[in-house]
C-alpha cells in the first residue's frame, strides 16, 4: 500500500454566482490593485490517502468529493497527487573487521 499526498481544490462553477470573488474584485481595485479580474473564492483540502496506486487514490479520492468534501452541483474539484517518498528501511551497520 503506497500513501499518497492530496489536495483538492474546490471552487464555484463559472455559472453559480461569488460574492466572496466579488466583494475581494472590488476591494483589490480599491486598494489600487489594477488589471485584477474574474476572482474565484474556494477552498483547498489536504490530506493523506493510502492506496494500492494512483488510479485507486484518485477514485477514492473522487468518491469522498462527492459524497463530502464539494457539491458536485455547483462547485468543480481538481484533484493533485503526489507520492509520498517512503523513507528506507533502516539497515544494521556492517561489521567491521579487526585491524591488524
Amino acid at each position: 500500500m503506497s500513501r499518497w499526498d492530496v489536495l483538492v481544490e474546490v471552487s464555484p462553477r463559472a455559472e453559480i454566482a461569488d460574492p466572496a470573488g466579488t466583494t475581494i474584485e472590488r476591494a483589490l481595485a480599491a486598494l489600487g490593485f489594477a488589471g485584477v479580474g474574474e476572482v474565484r473564492v474556494g477552498k483547498a483540502i489536504r490530506m493523506e490517502v493510502s492506496a494500492a496506486d494512483a488510479a485507486e487514490a484518485r477514485s477514492v479520492t473522487e468518491q469522498m468529493c462527492d459524497r463530502l468534501l464539494a457539491n458536485p452541483v455547483i462547485e468543480d474539484t481538481r484533484i493533485e497527487l503526489r507520492a509520498v517518498a517512503q523513507e528506507p528501511i533502516a539497515q544494521e551497520p556492517a561489521a567491521q573487521e579487526p585491524s591488524p
